[in-house]
């Protein structure tokens, strides 16, 4: 390749996760999840900020009870579970070369401690994987996106407990014996840095039953870089062709001015955001984090082990989200601005979305540089994008040419990035097709190319349509990035 061109096997395509998407949360044998209990609030009611826990054991048994609201959008999805012929058709037409997504968890081991597997769900993904395949479309897997099945929360408080990392392996390694003709992309955890800021979503923690959140939350992602080495390990032994990752929500952060106390403000928060990957890439705790413990009172149990297992079995590549940068200011009581589970000063230089997030092509490549320069291993984009509010014209058309514009401006930054020498293997856009959104549980935050019949209440058709963004994305592909 020439140094300023996406490389040849370049893949392109577009990202989604189980519990936004299938639906059928009662069907194929498959358990409750954590995100089947969270409902919808209108943004009338909780403003910017983000409905996504569930805070406490009563709450968890009230709506179990059927107390509260009966609109939970993460159970109904935009019912991809009996529709996924049809989507895949469409991610076909636009040329994906890989499509994203996760396995649900519950719908292979209903109570994530079974004995045996559910083997309806199995063929279900079976099914998927052969439709993907069946127009040459490499699936890229989560093992783990949000998707906790919610027995485990009930019985173990989630990873809290480190017997959750044998069941999870335990999970992997069977998927991995099923699928291994058919997947050769995996990811661990989705977002694993989200559990510092949802303990309930990222590691299924009802937080109101410990007593110290902070070691708690730590401790069980402890548990869970043990468990993402230990799959690493299964697929390098039982697919060996394979390449797995970890997965990493990223925020670039930067001072909000040269004064050294937002300086290192800005360093301490890009620390904070770096040191799941520093573990899962590099293969061991950084003093920083060492340092951050002692000083938080926080005592990680490590069994015999732990430490060669972290240093023996770490990823292939590094998979991150980008949405938007942040600002961080030294200055105490700065007023903040929310966006994707993470707050920051505003930056009066960049324009924002319907949601409030800040826009930053340039904050992808400074990302891309600087976590290549860090780790000097593979980097895969997979999300990004646009979550904007769709209108359908009288014809049936639906302009998203700001979406075009997002994408444009982000693709040009990655085409630079690589070509200041960046490794960058694919390029997944989030939210390819409608979906309902993990942080508001809103339908009407779109992000696809694809549109779908369906508001925030349920109600709709569920019909796909192709928005203008569709044909460009298609042409993005087939000129490999050339054609913006």
């Amino acid at each position: 390749m020439k140094n300023n061109q996406f490389p040849d096997g370049f893949l392109w395509g577009g990202a989604t996760a189980a519990n936004q998407l299938e639906g059928a949360y009662n069907e194929g044998g498959k358990g409750l999840s954590i995100f089947d209990m969270v409902q919808f609030v209108p943004k009338e009611e909780r403003g910017n900020e983000i409905e996504m826990d569930v805070k406490s054991k009563k709450e968890l048994e009230d709506l179990l009870a059927g107390k509260g609201g009966d609109n939970f959008p993460k159970r109904r999805g935009i019912d991809f579970y009996h529709r996924y012929k049809e989507d895949i058709a469409l991610f076909a037409e636009m040329g994906f070369k890989t499509f994203r997504m996760s396995i649900s968890w519950p719908r292979i081991f209903p109570n994530g401690d079974d004995r045996e597997p559910n083997e309806e769900g199995l063929a279900f993904y079976d099914k998927v994987f052969d439709e993907l395949l069946k127009y040459g479309i490499e699936p890229l897997v989560t093992l783990s996106h949000y998707e906790i099945p919610l027995s485990l929360v009930q019985n173990y408080n989630g990873w809290a407990d480190r017997r959750v990392v044998d069941l999870f392996v335990n999970y992997a390694e069977t998927v991995f014996n099923r699928y291994k003709g058919k997947v050769k992309y995996w990811l661990t955890f989705n977002e694993i840095n989200i559990s510092t800021l949802s303990p309930y979503i990222g590691s299924g923690i009802l937080i109101d039953e410990v007593e110290h959140k902070e070691q708690t939350v730590y401790q069980a992602l402890h548990h869970q870089f043990v468990a993402s080495a230990r799959a690493v390990k299964a697929c390098h032994e039982i697919i060996p062709e394979a390449m797995i990752g970890c997965m990493l929500a990223r925020m670039e952060v930067y001072p909000e001015t040269c004064s050294p106390d937002d300086v290192l403000e800005a360093q301490k928060e890009d620390q904070m955001n770096l040191f799941f990957t520093d573990v899962q890439v590099r293969g061991y705790y950084p003093s920083y984090m060492l340092s951050y413990f002692e000083e938080n009172d926080i005592k990680i149990n490590m069994l015999p082990g732990d430490e060669e297992i972290l240093l023996q079995h770490t990823v292939d590549f590094l998979s991150f989200s980008y949405y938007m940068s942040m600002v961080a200011s030294g200055a105490p009581g700065k007023k903040k601005e929310k966006g994707n589970f993470f707050s920051g000063v505003k930056n009066p230089y960049l324009e924002s979305s319907d949601w409030g997030w800040q826009i930053d092509p340039k904050g992808l490549r400074i990302t891309l540089k600087k976590m290549y320069d860090r780790y000097q291993v593979p980097l895969f984009i997979v999300e990004n994008g646009l979550g904007a509010y769709d209108k359908v014209e009288e014809d049936g058309s639906i302009n998203d040419d700001y979406r075009i514009d997002y994408m444009r401006a982000h693709i040009e930054q990655m085409k630079e990035a690589i070509k200041e020498g960046v490794n960058l293997i694919g390029y997944t856009s989030w939210g390819c097709i409608d979906l309902i959104s993990a942080g508001t549980s809103e339908m009407s935050k779109r992000y696809g190319f694809i549109y779908v019949d369906q508001d925030d209440y349920g109600n709709g058709t569920l019909a796909r349509s192709k928005k203008k963004s569709f044909d460009w994305y298609k042409n993005v592909i087939a000129s490999n990035g050339e054609e913006l």
